[in-house]
């Protein structure tokens, strides 16, 4: 839980600079590269976690990973460093992200589908989620094929299951308790 709080803090700091020196969406840019290449690479995940591994080789690794990053990012990177909260690094970039949405009025919607979602369909969701919502959004796609078919909504907290296997559950709730 600490290391959530810590991420919000540090995740706020960064967003003000970047701001303020109207580098936000390139550092945006960054944070997207770093939380998908740490959720991709689990040596990259578990080097970064590691007690073991010297925050010098830490730094090192992190710059040559990410050696096209904005002067926002490595200043976050050498204050993580010095700090000894490298661990969080991930954390931060999610919430970093989160919270440039959140100021620009943007949401985000995940939809669950059994197969990909196509340009048309993805239109739909984005203009009924819009509608449900009164904001922009950014439509994430993910893809389940245990749902069988429809699809699953969710944004924010709220969430519409419009799939096939929910409405299968709910005929088997049904007929088992009648």
């Amino acid at each position: 839980m600490a290391g959530v709080r810590a991420a919000v803090r540090y995740a706020k700091a960064v967003l003000s600079l970047a701001s303020d020196q109207k580098t936000a969406d390139a550092v945006n840019n960054d944070m997207k590269l770093i939380v998908t290449t740490i959720a991709e690479n689990k040596d990259l995940s578990e080097a970064l976690q590691s007690p073991v591994i010297p925050s010098s080789v830490k730094k090192s690794i992190l710059l040559d990973v990410f050696n096209t990053a904005d002067k926002t990012t490595v200043g976050l990177i050498d204050l993580l460093i010095s700090n000894n909260r490298i661990d969080i690094l991930e954390d931060v970039a999610l919430k970093y992200s989160q919270l440039l949405d959140e100021s620009k009025g943007i949401e985000l919607a995940t939809v669950t589908t059994a197969i990909a979602l196509t340009a048309d369909l993805e239109k739909k969701v984005l203009a009924k989620a819009k509608e449900l919502t009164g904001r922009d959004v950014e439509v994430k796609n993910i893809i389940d094929e245990s749902i069988l078919g429809g699809f699953i909504l969710r944004i924010g907290d709220v969430q519409y299951n419009a799939s096939v296997a929910n409405q299968l559950n709910k005929l088997k709730r049904e007929l088992t308790l009648n």
